[in-house]
């Protein structure tokens, strides 16, 4: 499989290359030159199939012969070693858990992939030290330092917005050290993705450092997203309903690996894109018209981004054809109140506990499916609600179990750089 840049179709690459890279050249986006398209007898088999075969066929082509078998295999072990259950709520409504990682959000699956595939390449070739340079909003940053920690040849550099991330979102970013390092950044997510995206068009600095990224815009972290969707469906075969997800996005790069596994022949009817009060989608999604804005604090902060970078995959799965993504997608912005609400109704209706990001997935998905009939709606549980206790804790007036994973960092010292500038970032990267 070659992938090309989003910037310039021209320009190709390697899936190591991509990888290594993590944007091309003229700083695109690498994007797959084909689609793979999956036979039906494998959809309808799904049932009959462990987590590690069905990721497999699912990312295989993607990565081709530039990783062995037994070595994908490996790496999606590692990555997939927890469940993904699809939880019930409703009779029609059902919550795809993506908490049960060791960092407790979604992103650690991503993460650890993107991980067990640098460290081959690392350890196949003679490329030296790599610096793995991403800003975080929130999971990122926790997901990436567990996935790469202790990882021989990788320094990881998380840069996030000081007072935006929770206090446990923080200590698992700012408490690992070893080769992690955590710069806090006196602004906001947009900031933070600024200085890294400024940082690599930088001579000075890619001259002494070989600089990758681990946010979605990487391939590696990007594609085996699309694993959730595979697994659910496993779970939701045999419902004679159309299928729905309602997916929390903020960067859209969860959203868009998703619909990449629609478009490669999982029967999913249609997406929900719930924002919160960081709409641009939404508004282009009203308007066909996009216009990036900066982005607003919110207590769903994974999702506070004002110019999503996987938007412009998103478009390139539907040729750039407003009235084909349309057809395919919806997206809806609530406001932190709305949130609030939506995790105390489910909670004492049900019992179920959501995260401020769930709920703001429930609240898009009851939107959509607003008088319609014959669906079943399924939205995606992207952070264990013990990462937002101030937020939960005081909606459901109950207190909240920490998990044993989290427990340990609980007394760790926060161990972090800060700085105001991209001047104090290019400082340290040539320190």
């Amino acid at each position: 499989m070659r992938y090309f840049s989003l910037n310039d179709r021209s320009h190709t690459s390697s899936f190591e290359n991509a990888v290594v890279k993590g944007l091309a050249p003229d700083k695109g986006l690498y994007f797959p030159e084909e689609i793979v398209k999956l036979s039906a007898s494998f959809i309808k088999d799904l049932q009959n199939l462990d987590k590690t075969e069905i990721a497999f066929r699912a990312i295989k082509e993607y990565v081709g012969s530039e990783i062995p078998d037994s070595g994908l295999i490996d790496i999606i072990n590692e990555t997939l070693d927890f469940e993904f259950p699809v939880v019930k709520i409703t009779n029609d409504i059902g919550s795809l858990e993506l908490f049960h990682g060791p960092t407790l959000a979604f992103k650690d699956v991503g993460a650890r992939f993107m991980a067990g595939s640098l460290g081959y390449f690392i350890n196949k070739g003679n490329l030296g030290k790599i610096t793995v340079l991403v800003a975080t909003s929130g999971d990122t940053g926790g997901a990436v330092a567990n996935g790469f920690l202790g990882v021989e040849g990788i320094d990881v550099v998380i840069l996030y917005p000081k007072g935006k991330v929770s206090d446990i979102q923080e200590k698992q970013l700012t408490t690992l050290e070893q080769n992690i390092t955590a710069i806090e950044v006196d602004g906001v997510f947009d900031d933070c993705q600024r200085m890294v995206k400024r940082a690599f068009l930088d001579t000075d600095i890619t001259e002494k450092r070989k600089l990758t990224s681990a946010n979605s815009i990487n391939v590696a972290r990007w594609l085996p997203q699309m694993f959730y969707y595979f697994l659910a469906y496993k779970q939701l075969q045999g419902k004679d309903k159309k299928l729905v997800f309602s997916v929390p996005s903020g960067n859209f790069g969860n959203i868009c690996a998703g619909m990449l596994a629609r478009e490669m022949g999982l029967p999913i009817d249609h997406f929900v894109a719930a924002n919160n009060s960081n709409d641009t989608v939404t508004n282009y999604l009203e308007t066909s018209e996009y216009r990036s804005k900066p982005s607003v604090p919110t207590i769903s902060n994974a999702m506070d981004v004002g110019d999503p970078s996987n938007f412009v995959r998103v478009l390139e799965l539907f040729d750039n054809k407003y009235s084909s993504l349309k057809d395919a997608l919806s997206g809806y912005s609530f406001d932190d109140s709305q949130t609030k609400e939506a995790i105390k109704e489910v909670y004492s209706k049900t019992g179920y506990i959501m995260d401020p990001h769930g709920a703001v997935g429930y609240l898009g998905l009851q939107e959509y499916l607003k008088g319609k009939k014959g669906y079943y709606g399924t939205f995606l549980e992207t952070a264990h609600p013990v990462k937002f206790l101030d937020t939960v804790e005081e909606v459901i007036g109950k207190k909240v179990a920490i998990p044993d994973s989290i427990k340990h960092l609980m007394d760790k010292e926060k161990n972090s750089l800060q700085i105001s500038s991209y001047e104090d970032l290019k400082g340290y990267l040539l320190s």
